[in-house]
């Protein structure tokens, strides 16, 4: 079972690769630690903290997407991962180990597909909350390009509502 579903990951995702093998890992964890399946919709809140090739295997196993609300990305650059079960306030926290692996590509990513999971992430709470629901806004008219952004996007600058890529950033240095 676990071959197939590493094979259907890698057709997912592209290419078999380490990173890849990391989210199967963190996925396969999550949902044997809270007991759940794949989410048809926001039951499950995966908040991954880094944009890398594991998020693919993520989506494919817990079927949390960011169009779905249920994918959250936090850019925090870490191997880490916190999966939520809205129904029972379940969670757990995914952080991946230090480890000494080869250092040839595939030899690596055989390596952390044999590991048990308490051996390759520290396993404990989040530190953060669960993410509320996903919210459907406004679109809102940018005064500045004319394209549409959501309301919560939009920004007051000069008394014209401006979006993200016309507001001018300031900052004081800090």
């Amino acid at each position: 079972m676990k071959e197939t579903l590493w094979k259907e990951c890698v057709e997912f995702h592209g290419h078999a690769c380490p990173g890849l093998a990391i989210g199967f890992q963190a996925a396969l964890a999550a949902k044997e630690h809270l007991g759940i399946g794949a989410a048809e919709d926001e039951e499950l809140v995966c908040v991954t903290e880094n944009d890398a090739c594991g998020v693919d295997a993520v989506q494919y196993l817990t079927k949390c997407t960011v169009g779905k609300g249920n994918l959250v990305y936090r850019p925090a650059g870490k191997q880490a991962f916190s999966f939520f079960r809205r129904d029972n306030g379940a969670s757990v926290r995914l952080v991946r180990k230090s480890l000494d692996l080869p250092e040839d590509r595939e030899e690596r990513m055989h390596a952390m597909l044999a590991l048990d999971p308490a051996d390759m992430f520290t396993i404990g709470q989040p530190h953060y909350p669960l993410p509320t629901k996903a919210r459907l806004f406004r679109t809102v008219i940018c005064e500045s390009c004319g394209e549409g952004a959501a309301e919560a996007f939009m920004r007051l600058q000069d008394g014209m509502k401006v979006c993200t890529d016309c507001r001018e950033a300031y900052s004081r240095g800090w």
